[in-house]
């Protein structure tokens, strides 16, 4: 203090004054040991702790260095200096490693048990030389050495080194070093503490999240294995609604199917108990299936009721790619009265649809109902009702094929049937089937069975015109089954072969029920009465060439039908393997959300299975131009990624992607023979394609892009199955881009969460500084109820001993006066203790201890008018005590010093009330705005920016509006405005890390307008300083 005097070496003073100013060194370094404590115990960060803590140690004990030793367990009794304050003059121990191979036998069972080692002297302790030679090396000449203890175990020292000579330590410096090492020791404990509480819980954070994500995958796992197991789509959809209720505990779930019409019902259900079934329901009540109505139960339009009904519809927007529609209470959604009715006598009163899709077709609706109650919906349960009816979709899918492919071996089967059936009735009437042998065997044995010259076989023509083509004769007769002109008998041609003529008999040759040809038997030599028998036997054996005209007929289409029959077996074949393939290329996609991944598996597979050169994945951008994404390429043939990054087609272009944004598909056998390809020619060429497929990817409803197949060396006559399979392919490529969507959005909800838990942990902190600002508080008030007691007893005895010392020097002076000649011994001791300068410079420090004890007594004052631990609830109080003791507390800043001027505070207080406030909560947003008010002009001041006398206003008045206002103003530098639009903000600091929280002007935001109801704000011009407007109610 600038009161205070020394006393110096000549002259000593009296015994009291001594004893006096061992108290108030005593008192002094007490506090310095309540700051120090105060500073460990206000942080929670190790690596500030120990470097304040060497620091002050160092300034406090007037030593050369204060360093803390750090042991590694792992080493044995290695260790090194982590932290160190050491006077420049030393030289630093700092990061130096060291083994004392003396240390485990002399100190370690010592330290072990917490206690202190001083060493006055290191030559004349009882220390062995090795110890000696390492002290020796730091240039230590006396030391304090204090254990820190982490719990039990010793985790390293707190070393005081004095360099320049021995030095005999105080009881109170041991002391004051022990108490340090002991709140050094708790400190390293809390910090051990904290680091394991994070961790644990991050980890109880992240099990808790991955248990609920594994129970429910785990959930759908299961489900869709028991929807797999079998392919009696009855089977899975009473599965499906049983499974589901009871996973959800719900009160009903059932599906609903759609007909062609779009009217539709429920066909299954599962019901808890006590509820009325719906499938009960419609089937007493028929008009419940017209679906016509905006009563109807199956409505599911948005709230509100706007848009028209399913069957008007075809599907409502269920139809155009909406997969689900959430209600969680009727009664909150704007429904219709009659829709409430209807949903009330169903004993709804929350619902989750979902849509069903049997490929890209709705097919119907899978429908949760809550009857007991409204429900919240969660998140993954919806996510599990999507999962099952996309799979409830693939097993329509699954079923739907193998009816088909049921119904295919059915109809083979029965060919196959019909075509032993045909062989062995072809075998039962002839040997043989060939109609020529057929023929010349059977003229043969006519003509020997009936004794005649002739017999011939004639056919007909569609004019009835016709010729011979077969006959048998007997010698000597021409034959006529040899090229000859067609015969033309006008009998045959008018009456259609109505008679037989004499000596010939003609019996006709049917084909099924047409006429096919004749079977003549002539007698050439004689006329000839046939008889009946003779007719019958010829007519047995038209019949007969009749049936074996029909066998080869039969026969040959039997043939044609085997062969057609061959290759659509062989296209079933391949349509199986690739149904398979198909199945499995499908598992891959869902198996990963990853596109780049689907995207490869997807061409790869697609190229492998159409047995193509090339497999494109094409993506449209915003305008409609578009690059390849994916690609996979025969060898030999030119990536068209590198061809062609970045696609322009016009056509595309204008129509935003033609007639694939209506889901058209798009099949070329060749681009040179196909008018409607002429617009992708070019780039057809460029490509090297001859001819291709493509079909539209849909993500949702929306055209995301486009798969095509390219076959390059020749045309290609592309197979309906092979369409269908790229369209699936295309289709399962859509649900893996929705799944991707879903999992970014997931991922986005991820980080939501993530910064919700940055802004919990930010409230943490604002808490932890509150708690702190109560402990300075509780601090200030202690120190000040600490101080005041000696204070007092210094203040009230201080004016006696001035009265004495006033006496005694009035008696000095009688006696000097009374014996002007002493004695020589007197005079001796006089020139000795030079009396005369005691008895002018006593009452000096008399005075000088009055105005310290009367400082002192001030500043007492003042530490608990800022505290004001007595007024926690809100009081009338004077604001202008409350700035005085403010400004009484910082006027140590306010002075010069070293590094930055004086700082002249003025002061234009108004004549104001009481205020009823929270007057330490006030005191404290006084104490952060006057500490940034001078960090702001030190700041200037040192970085040259201002140059006239740094100055604080303080203005108080009350507003017309009756409010209090109190504005503290500087002539700093000012705040920029992107600065000023973040200063309330918790953690906002513009100072250098470890100087500022960045809570002060944050807390004193929360304590003007959310305790007291007021305003805070900042006025500031960039270059004009800086003012802070306080108003609170009055």
């Amino acid at each position: 203090m600038e009161n205070s005097s020394t006393i110096k070496p000549n002259s000593k003073p009296p015994e009291q004054h001594s004893d006096i100013t061992f108290s108030l060194y005593q008192s002094e370094k007490q506090k310095a040991l309540s700051g120090v404590i105060a500073r460990i115990r206000e942080s929670l960060d190790i690596d500030t702790i120990f470097k304040i803590t060497v620091t002050e140690v160092r300034q406090l004990l007037k030593t050369d260095r204060v360093s803390v030793f750090r042991f590694y367990p792992e080493l044995g009794w290695e260790g090194e200096f982590i932290y160190e304050d050491v006077d420049e003059a030393w030289s630093a121990a700092l990061a130096t490693k060291l083994r004392d191979r003396c240390f485990a036998a002399e100190f370690a069972g010592l330290y072990q048990e917490g206690r202190i080692h001083a060493i006055a002297d290191i030559y004349q302790a009882d220390i062995s030389d090795c110890h000696i030679q390492i002290l020796e090396k730091f240039q230590v000449r006396a030391n304090i050495v204090a254990p820190l203890m982490k719990g039990k175990n010793l985790w390293g020292l707190l070393c005081i080194h004095q360099c320049t000579h021995s030095r005999q330590w105080e009881e109170s410096e041991i002391e004051f070093v022990q108490l340090i090492a002991a709140h050094l020791g708790v400190a390293l404990q809390q910090a051990d503490y904290l680091e394991q509480v994070k961790i644990k819980s991050t980890q109880l954070a992240q099990a808790k999240a991955r248990e609920k994500a594994a129970e429910w995958q785990k959930t759908i796992a299961i489900t869709v294995e028991k929807i797999r197991q079998t392919l009696d789509i009855d089977i899975i959809f009473r599965t499906s609604t049983a499974e589901i209720r009871q996973l959800l505990n719900a009160d009903r779930v059932a599906i609903y199917r759609f007909n062609a019409d779009w009217s539709g019902e429920f066909v299954f259900e599962s019901v808890g108990e006590g509820w009325i079934s719906l499938i009960n329901e419609q089937s007493q009540q028929a008009e419940l299936k017209e679906n016509v109505s905006e009563c109807s139960v199956k409505e599911l339009t948005e709230s509100p009721v706007m848009d028209t009904y399913l069957q008007d519809t075809e599907g409502g927007n269920f139809a155009r790619g909406e997969i689900y529609r959430i209600c969680h209470n009727i009664y909150d959604y704007g429904f219709t009265d009659c829709y409430l009715k209807v949903l009330e006598s169903y004993q709804a009163k929350a619902y989750v649809i979902i849509a069903i899709y049997h490929g890209q077709k709705l097919w119907g609706l899978l429908a949760v109902y809550q009857n007991t109650g409204s429900r919240d919906w969660q998140e993954d349960e919806v996510y599990l009702l999507t999962q099952i009816s996309t799979q409830l979709g693939v097993a329509l899918q699954q079923a739907e094929l193998l009816q088909q492919m049921q119904h295919q071996a059915a109809a083979i089967s029965k060919a196959a049937e019909r075509q032993r059936a045909l062989a062995n009735t072809v075998e039962k009437i002839r040997q043989s089937l060939d109609i020529n042998a057929i023929f010349k065997t059977t003229t043969q044995e006519v003509r020997r069975l009936l004794e005649v010259e002739r017999v011939a076989i004639y056919r007909f023509y569609p004019d009835w015109s016709g010729e011979f083509v077969a006959d048998s004769i007997v010698d000597d007769w021409t034959p006529i089954a040899k090229p000859q002109p067609i015969i033309e008998r006008v009998l045959l041609q008018e009456t259609q072969a109505g008679k037989y003529p004499r000596n010939e008999i003609f019996v006709p040759i049917s084909q099924g029920d047409k006429l096919w040809g004749l079977l003549v038997a002539y007698q050439n030599s004689q006329p000839r009465y046939w008889q009946d028998e003779e007719i019958n036997l010829l007519a047995q054996v038209g019949i007969q060439l009749g049936v074996a005209l029909q066998q080869a007929e039969a026969l040959k289409q039997v043939q044609m039908q085997a062969e057609q029959l061959a290759k659509a077996a062989e296209r079933e074949r391949k349509s199986a393997e690739r149904e398979k393939a198909l199945a499995l290329t499908v598992e891959k996609i869902r198996q990963s959300l990853d596109l780049n991944t689907i995207f490869v598996t997807s061409t790869q597979e697609v190229q492998r299975l159409l047995e193509v050169d090339q497999v494109t994945i094409y993506r449209f951008r915003p305008d409609w131009s578009g690059e390849f994404v994916a690609e996979s390429a025969a060898p030999g043939w030119t990536s068209v990624r590198k061809l062609l990054y970045v696609i322009t087609n016009e056509y595309l272009q204008a129509t935003q992607g033609g007639d694939f944004a209506k889901g058209e598909i798009f099949v070329v056998k060749d681009i040179y023979h196909n008018q409607d390809a002429h617009q992708y020619i070019s780039l057809s060429q460029m490509m090297e394609a001859r001819s291709y497929m493509i079909v539209p990817i849909f993500q949702s409803d929306k055209l995301w892009g486009l798969l095509a197949a390219y076959h390059n060396t020749a045309a290609r006559d592309w197979q309906e199955d092979e369409v269908d399979l790229l369209v699936q392919i295309g289709s399962q490529l859509g649900v893996g881009l929705q799944q991707a969507e879903l999992l970014e959005r997931t991922q986005r909800q991820k980080e939501e969460l993530r910064q919700t838990l940055k802004e919990l942990q930010q409230t943490q902190s604002q808490l932890i500084q509150s708690e702190k600002m109560a402990g300075l508080g509780q601090l200030v008030a202690g120190i000040a109820h600490e101080i005041n007691n000696p204070i007092s007893f210094i203040f009230g005895n201080i004016t006696y001993l001035t009265e004495y010392t006033e006496d005694v020097l009035k008696l000095l002076c009688m006696y000097q006066k009374s014996y002007p000649k002493p004695k020589a011994e007197i005079r001796e001791l006089s020139a000795k203790l030079d009396i005369d300068f005691i008895a002018d410079d006593l009452p000096k420090m008399l005075t000088s201890m009055t105005l310290g004890a009367d400082r002192i007594s001030q500043l007492v004052l003042s530490l608990r008018t800022f505290a004001r631990l007595d007024e926690a609830d809100m009081k009338p109080v004077n604001l202008h005590e409350g700035m005085e003791s403010t400004l009484l507390i910082l006027q140590h800043r306010l002075q010069a010093n070293s590094k930055s001027q004086a700082i002249e505070v003025i002061k234009e207080y108004g004549n104001l009330p009481l205020v009823a406030c929270y007057a330490a909560q006030m005191n404290q947003v006084f104490m952060n705005i006057l500490n940034n008010a001078i960090d702001a002009l030190e700041n200037a001041v040192a970085h040259g920016k201002i140059t006239e006398q740094p100055k604080i206003w303080i203005r108080t008045e009350v507003t017309e509006e009756n409010t209090i206002q109190i504005r503290i103003a500087d002539n700093g530098c000012g705040i920029p405005d992107n600065v000023r639009s973040h200063i309330f903000d918790p953690f906002f600091t513009t100072k250098q890390p470890g100087q500022g929280t960045g809570l002060g002007l944050f807390i004193s935001y929360q304590i003007v307008v959310d305790k007291h109801g007021g305003q805070l704000k900042c006025v500031s011009e960039l270059g004009k300083g800086c003012e802070i407007w306080i108003e609170i109610p009055s």
